[in-house]
Parts: structure tokens; sequence; C-alpha cells
């Protein structure tokens, strides 16, 4: 069968998107993945993934006129299925367009008649984020995995001068979700310190949109700051040089997980029951209060105390306990 798996558009929706593709290709099938420009370059990165298709639309834009464009160009694919992830209505318009004869997915926002394979979503039987997504293809989920590129992360060093003594700890501040997912950055600061005073090389990295909060940690222990200096697939190379990753619940969490780095999750509004980073060297830091997890973008209370109230210093103790501050033998990274 060729399966063409329709992708989200949230960077960490989308690693989670490989987690059905190597039960897939067990099968026999040839997957394709077709996806926003914003997150369709992880699916390159993606093992079992055949071809990727981009369309060329902005989070949340309908874009009826680029959808057509890729149903045109999909028709020639002759696709046997379509495996829809997102919820969206949107999002089921380009497979039925492409004349793609089984197009399988959650009934979402009204989708009868756009999806002709409806699955019910048990939410109790599928708890976490990839249990559904494995569902639609009728496989067991995997952990996701995404492929950094040594050579290219070489040539990263080199462009930045990221040369390094000691483990390599990278802080990643940011949730574009909302600030009820943000660890504050003066606890990431704290930590940077920590680290630095350890021997580790810390480096901030993000978007544009975490530019400021990486460069209050870059004026504590000569943090390097590459928020918006890369773009997604030259953050996967670069977090692949770390000991660890320090990360909120965000993209760049799943990102260092699916790489095979180790992660120190921190939660806040949202819970690792639904969407944790899917590693065995993953640890979450978490506090278990009445009002969490609430998955609201803002805290409904002002005050974010599931945040707050967690110190740099317990954060320092999981880098610890996971070895990263005591490798003997830390990625080569010399400009």
């Amino acid at each position: 069968m060729n399966v063409l798996v329709v992708a989200p558009a949230w960077v960490g929706d989308m690693v989670m998107a490989h987690c059905l593709v190597p039960g897939l290709v067990e099968r026999g099938a040839k997957v394709d993945v077709l996806a926003p420009t914003a997150t369709a370059e992880l699916a390159t990165r993606m093992p079992g993934v055949r071809n990727v298709h981009r369309v060329a639309i902005r989070h949340g834009q309908l874009g009826l006129r680029q959808r057509h464009t890729a149903a045109r160009q999909l028709r020639q694919e002759r696709y046997d299925q379509a495996i829809v992830l997102p919820n969206s209505w949107k999002s089921a318009l380009t497979p039925l367009l492409a004349g793609i004869p089984r197009r399988t997915g959650f009934p979402g926002e009204f989708r009868y008649g756009l999806l002709n394979d409806v699955r019910p979503l048990e939410r109790e039987g599928m708890p976490r984020m990839v249990d559904r997504f494995a569902a639609l293809a009728d496989v067991a989920p995997r952990a996701p995995r995404l492929e950094a590129d040594a050579e290219a992360r070489q040539r990263l060093v080199a462009r930045h001068g990221l040369a390094a003594s000691g483990p390599i700890i990278a802080l990643c501040p940011g949730a574009d979700y909302g600030s009820a997912k943000q660890w504050p950055w003066q606890r990431f600061r704290e930590l940077a310190k920590r680290c630095a005073d350890a021997g580790a090389s810390v480096w901030a990295l993000g978007g544009r949109q975490d530019a400021e909060a990486c460069a209050a940690l870059a004026d504590a222990a000569s943090t390097v700051n590459l928020a918006g200096r890369t773009s997604l697939l030259e953050a996967l190379d670069l977090l692949s040089a770390a000991a660890a990753v320090v990360s909120n619940d965000s993209g760049l969490m799943h990102v260092a997980a699916a790489a095979g780095v180790p992660v120190v999750a921190i939660y806040g509004s949202t819970s690792p029951a639904f969407t944790p980073p899917l590693s065995a060297r993953a640890t979450i830091v978490e506090r278990d209060l009445h009002c969490r997890p609430c998955f609201r973008r803002e805290c409904p209370f002002g005050h974010r105390d599931c945040l707050r109230g967690i110190s740099s210093a317990r954060v320092f103790d999981r880098l610890v306990a996971l070895g990263a501050l005591s490798a003997t033998a830390p990625v080569e990274v010399q400009a």
C-alpha cells in the first residue's frame, strides 16, 4: 500500500506523528508525509518515511488555493490511504481533493464526508497522543525517532563558534502554547549558572519568539544564545551534541527526546500523561497541585505556582542523576 500521513502543524505533534511509521513499514506500506512547510522538514529525518510533500500554509490558515495545488500533485502518487492526524476539517480537505480512496481519521470538526473511515476516539483506552495516532494506522505506537546529521552539526559548530569544554547542557526556555507552560526565565538563568559552575558549556535554543528569554540567559555564565539563529533541523543537529537538554513541554523537548538525548522536561499547565517525552532517557519535573493540569495557555489564577514552585536546584539534581554533568566523554564539538 501507498499511505499518506497528513501530519500536524505543531512541532511536538509532528515529532509524535512518527510513532505510527515503523508499524506501517513493517506491514509493507510505503509511507509518505504531507505537512505544512514549518514542520515538514522534520519528516525528512524520520526513519521509514519515503517522501515528504509540503503545503505552503501557516498554522491556522485555511489556504484553499495551496491545498488544491497540493492535491493536484498528490493525485499522481496514487495513494491507497490517507491517515489524517490533525482534527481540523481543513486538514481532511487535501486527501479528498486528491481522490485518495480511503481517508482515515477521528471525527474532529464534523468531518463526515471528508473522511470515509471515521474512527471513534476512545479517550480512556488511548490516553496519550501517540496512542491515538497509532490507532488510526492499526499499529502499536513506537517511540518517535529523528536522525541527526553529524557532519551538519560540525558545520554549525564552526559557523557559530561553539567550541566547548566539558559537557554541553542545552536549555530551551520557550513554549509557543503560552506562559502557563514556561518555567520562569529567572529559574533557567539560575540553572545556567549552576551548570557553568559544574564545568558545563551552556547553549540556549529556541525560535525568534524566545530571543528575549534566551538573551537573559546569555548574561549568565557566558551562555551561548542561539535563539532565532537556527532552522528546526539545525536545532535538532545542535541538540544532538548535548549531554542533556532542559526544556519546557515544547516542540524542542520532543525533538531532543526523539534524537535520543537525555531530557529533563518541566511541566506546568499540561500533563505528561498525554504528551510525555517518549524516551527512556527522559525525566519529568512537575508539581502535584489541585489546579493542574489545567491545559490553559495562561494561568487562570495569575500565579503560575505549578512552575514558580520548581527550583533550579531540583532541576540541577535531575541533571546530575542523569549523569549529564559527570560525563567523561562529551561529544566532540571543536570548531
